[in-house]
């Protein structure tokens, strides 16, 4: 697969789903805006699914069934074993073709689809999401969705997460890496009101607002545009390591950069809901140095 056929279009996606290998997973989580700092609420996103999706689609459970739920943090990588398993139970396998999409910005999507190419299955994922679909007047459904479980199992692949061990390895000049924050401008110098235990960032951190990397209608900006954002990250030829809340909007620069042909990207599992709750490692508030 090459990186233009990571996304795929309401229309081009409309023409593929009389396709029986199609498997097409919504991937949406309800996180709802902090009121205060440490405001962390969030829903698995299953209502809204039953509600409307789109045909044939299946809810792909990323705060619970996909995620592992006895760690210190929200939608934590479970091990690849569990996280086959589950994704089996979807009929996820090699001979699928699946398509992820989510009702929000994009950003759940992305995860699904990095975790999914974590595990050696390259997915695409709808641009613009349901309100693309929305948009271009295409059928909706509602209700549940029986799933087609397959027999699948995978490992993780090298190259795609890193640890919290890892990220103090880089800020300590050990392996060497680019730390860089997809949150916004307020949440990364710690004038916004966050849901995470301390505002601002991990010390050292480029910012780039992954909103950047979207246009009005909520699809991905066109490649030249796409990558004219991205370029201040690609200067010191290092991994970048993309972090965010929790995993989510890392995902899709993670995307975004796969799609201008830059791979060498890790992401940051735990991200601030991990690392601002622990006090005994630093973060800090105000802009990145210039």
């Amino acid at each position: 697969m090459n990186n233009t056929s990571v996304l795929v279009t309401a229309r081009e996606l409309l023409g593929r789903l009389a396709d029986p290998q199609l498997l097409i997973l919504d991937a949406t989580v309800e996180l709802l805006a902090p009121r205060f700092d440490g405001d962390y609420r969030v829903d698995s996103g299953r209502a809204g699914w039953l509600q409307s999706h789109l045909p044939g689609a299946l809810h792909a459970d990323l705060y619970q069934a996909l995620s592992d739920t006895q760690a210190s943090f929200s939608f934590a990588l479970p091990t690849a074993a569990a996280l086959s398993a589950a994704l089996a139970k979807l009929g996820v396998s090699a001979r699928r073709r699946i398509v992820v999409y989510d009702r929000k910005d994009g950003f759940w999507a992305a995860r699904l689809w990095w975790m999914l190419r974590s595990l050696g299955v390259q997915a695409q994922v709808l641009d613009g999401g349901i309100q693309a679909w929305r948009r271009a007047g295409l059928p909706e459904e509602c209700g549940p969705v029986l799933a087609r479980p397959a027999m699948w199992q995978s490992r993780f692949e090298k190259g795609f997460w890193i640890d919290r061990a890892g990220v103090e390895a880089v800020m300590a000049g050990e392996q060497p890496g680019t730390l860089v924050c997809a949150l916004s401008s307020g949440l990364f110098d710690g004038t916004a009101v966050t849901r995470y235990a301390r505002r601002g960032h991990i010390p050292g951190s480029r910012n780039l607002p992954v909103r950047m990397l979207f246009d009005e209608q909520g699809c991905y900006r066109a490649t030249p545009a796409l990558r004219n954002a991205l370029e201040p990250l690609l200067a010191s030829k290092a991994a970048l390591i993309l972090y965010c809340g929790g995993g989510i909007s890392a995902a899709a620069q993670a995307l975004a950069l796969t799609l201008i042909g830059f791979t060498d990207v890790l992401i940051y599992d735990g991200s601030l809901q991990e690392w601002a709750a622990d006090l005994s490692l630093p973060m800090t508030t105000g802009a990145a140095p210039a």
